[in-house]
């Protein structure tokens, strides 16, 4: 036997597909919570005109959302190291229930806007718990687990648009409706298929997502990944508006990316990654990224469907090396490295949709566009500057090579 079969051998992972019940119950609800991400660009435009709101009124609904969940990733490991994982799912996945019913009952967009908030709340404690729970219950390890997040991530993202732009060609409110119902499913699907799991005997503090940014190389991945999702949380959150096209179009527009990044993230990014450092492709990729917001920028609107769509590749690749990276880089248990990482980068959700209007209103949409493509210069600057801090990320893998599960 050669020494690469060998080799491929001892690397070799179970099948991407053959995980047991609880993995696919979680990974649906991931799926559903990933979802609301995406859920509202399709009716930004018509929840505007339902409620008489202004451009930059309606961005909140993104800030809102996105301030809640990035700040209680501080307190998911505090509280799922009391309650087990399957206890701080079933309560994400409630609190995702009433207030996305809830959002669809408003009356204002202030209204809305809380409600946002309380979704917020919720999936800050469903999106970390569902990682560590997948991590823990999936085949293949780590790989495969965070490739089984990536998928559900990226479907979650592609059908969140689609399902805005069915729901909401009827009401802006059945998106909203529509997602406490599958929420329901999920609900149903972790208390019968995910096992009691036992509370961890080491309680996670408050503060232990803080003091894991400590280490220079974690730190080094979520200042980067905050600067990249600038660029991401621009092309989501203020694209429709630029575009002003219907529900329809713009959901089918945003599937399309969706579908791009799940793609790229599962499939294409473990294979570049056997070949190529996670600097190196974070290097290309991000640079690549940032020519494609300039396209968005001063292209026509063909120009700019076409830009966006293609983005949505790019974003599945650095989504996958990211993930990574905060999960391994540091050696920190992996819940509380990711709830630093994500604190420190969805805290760019908060600032984006609201920046891009604002400075779109001031100084023109191209100037929202050409922000974010300068944060994507920030970002692989980050990385060559502090490269020495990553680690193995830094260089191929001469030794134990990275040999993706079988899909």
């Amino acid at each position: 036997m050669s020494q690469n079969s060998s080799t491929s051998k001892a690397f070799h992972t179970p099948n991407f597909l053959d995980q047991p019940k609880a993995v696919w119950a979680t990974a649906f609800a991931a799926v559903v919570g990933f979802m609301s991400i995406g859920l509202v660009d399709p009716i930004l435009t018509s929840i505007s005109k339902g409620l008489s709101a202004t451009l930059t009124q309606v961005s909140l609904l993104f800030t809102s959302y996105f301030f809640v969940t990035s700040v209680m990733m501080i307190f998911t490991g505090f509280i799922s190291s009391r309650l087990g994982g399957r206890k701080t799912l079933l309560l994400g996945a409630f609190f995702i229930i009433v207030f996305s019913a809830l959002s669809g009952l408003s009356s204002s967009v202030a209204e809305l806007v809380s409600f946002r908030a309380g979704w917020g709340f919720g999936n800050a404690l469903f999106v970390v718990t569902a990682l560590s729970v997948i991590v823990a219950a999936s085949r293949g390890g780590t790989v495969a687990a965070i490739l089984m997040y990536e998928s559900a991530l990226g479907l979650g993202i592609s059908a969140g648009p689609l399902l805005g732009a069915f729901l909401g060609a009827h009401s802006w409110r059945y998106p909203f409706f529509g997602t406490a119902i599958l929420m329901t499913i999920g609900f149903v699907a972790i208390w019968l298929w995910l096992p009691k799991q036992p509370i961890p005997v080491k309680k996670t503090s408050v503060l232990d997502p803080i003091r894991a940014l400590g280490h220079a190389g974690l730190l080094t991945t979520a200042s980067s990944a905050f600067f990249y999702n600038y660029a991401f949380f621009t092309v989501l959150a203020f694209v429709p508006f630029v575009l002003d096209m219907s529900a329809h179009s713009v959901g089918m527009i945003f599937f399309g990316w969706g579908l791009l990044l799940a793609v790229f993230s599962v499939i294409i990014a473990p294979k570049l990654q056997i070949r190529f450092s996670g600097l190196q492709i974070l290097f290309t990729v991000l640079a690549v990224f940032s020519v494609l917001l300039l396209v968005i920028a001063f292209g026509s609107k063909t120009d700019i469907i076409v830009a966006v769509i293609l983005s949505g590749a790019l974003i599945g690749i650095c989504n996958t090396v990211y993930t990574e990276m905060a999960l391994e880089v540091s050696g920190v248990e992996k819940h509380v490295a990711s709830a630093g990482y994500n604190f420190v980068r969805w805290f760019s959700g908060v600032i984006a949709p609201f920046s891009a209007p604002l400075i779109a209103e001031h100084f023109g949409s191209q100037w929202a566009f050409m922000v974010a493509a300068v944060s994507l210069i920030i970002a692989p600057s980050i990385l060559f500057v502090r490269r020495k801090t990553v680690g193995r990320f830094d260089h191929k893998f001469a030794v134990n090579p990275y040999i993706p599960p079988e899909i």
